[in-house]
């Protein structure tokens, strides 16, 4: 089924809260939040009483916010534990969060998983394509509940009252390579539609709105510590350059960064996105790290009265990417404390 144009509303990265007042509500036969329900029922359904205990916490339980991209041990329930009939469900639950555009990079980057185990010599303890973990928050479908969907550089995380999201936030997607330099997808990029507005973006900047933009030519590891509880916003004066003051074109470059992010989402969660996008009164800034040679490791962020984007190219020569997305009043769902 076709699906509405961005075209109006993306359009509101960094733009006037006043835009796009209109909401964009799915129609019935479309809802996302009730296929969220049927499939993760689905999906718990298949499980016996061990791996259901495993997938299962309470909506309030610490691991809710216990989220990260690293390899790391993991609870909830992984794919290399489910049988060949649990495994479609797990993936139509995940599909249910997912645009086609957010499915094919978050396969793509749980494949590159497989790349990583035989670069490394390592033999499938942390790097494999079936080390990603499904976990369930609350009772699907009753009050407030939600779901995970997580492991290296995929982290997934959606809060819904019933059957209407409230919350697709924090997420992060990453690449390892970022750029395939050899074999049979040589040229292949991930997140290229995130990376490319902004590139062109920093190349249009005049002198001195790189003066403003550029705070370091060293690129840190992370420019905020991402996978906190609550995220941590720039201070106003030392957030980069601001949406106001760029020319029209730049700014329809940063707006076609922020909707290559929605792109991911069905058009539920994009709502949700926009939601945040819009809400309140202040800055909208572009921030840079690192030379202005983007082949070179760099990163840059995104900033907004409510929004925080981070994304990051600085470790194997610039080719291995994380970006991340915080909501800084609605991650999980829930006001920042």
């Amino acid at each position: 089924m076709k699906r509405p144009s961005l075209s109006l509303a993306i359009l509101v990265l960094w733009a006037s809260p006043a835009l796009a007042q209109t909401p964009v509500v799915p129609r019935a036969e479309e809802k996302t939040g009730a296929l969220m329900i049927d499939a993760a029922r689905r999906f718990l359904g298949t499980l016996d009483a061990d791996l259901r205990a495993k997938a299962s916490f309470a909506l309030d339980d610490p691991e809710r916010q216990n989220w990260h991209w690293i390899p790391r041990p993991r609870k909830g329930v992984s794919i290399k534990e489910m049988t060949h009939y649990q495994r479609p469900l797990a993936f139509a639950l995940l599909d249910t969060g997912l645009s086609g555009a957010g499915s094919v990079a978050a396969a793509t980057t749980m494949s590159y998983e497989e790349i990583i185990r035989i670069q490394e010599n390592e033999s499938g303890r942390i790097r494999d394509p079936e080390l990603y973990y499904v976990s369930v928050f609350g009772t699907p479908g009753e009050g407030r509940w939600g779901w995970r969907w997580e492991g290296h550089h995929l982290s997934l995380n959606y809060t819904l009252d019933g059957d209407e999201i409230v919350s697709v936030t924090p997420f992060m997607f990453g690449s390892n390579p970022a750029k395939v330099v050899s074999g049979p997808n040589e040229g292949l990029r991930s997140l290229a539609a995130i990376q490319d507005p902004i590139y062109k973006l920093l190349a249009s900047l005049s002198p001195g709105q790189k003066e403003v933009a550029i705070l370091s030519e060293r690129v840190p590891k992370i420019p905020s510590s991402p996978n906190d509880a609550v995220a941590q916003p720039l201070p106003a004066g030392k957030d980069g350059l601001a949406y106001d003051d760029m020319t029209e074109e730049q700014r329809a470059l940063l707006r076609a960064a922020g909707a290559a992010y929605l792109e991911m989402f069905p058009e539920a969660g994009r709502e949700v996105l926009m939601d945040g996008l819009r809400r309140g009164e202040g800055r909208r800034t572009f921030a840079w790290y690192g030379t202005t040679d983007t082949t070179k490791p760099h990163a840059f962020r995104l900033q907004g009265p409510s929004i925080l984007i981070d994304f990051n190219n600085e470790q194997d020569g610039g080719n291995h990417i994380h970006t991340f997305f915080r909501d800084l009043s609605e991650d999980f769902g829930s006001p920042a404390k």
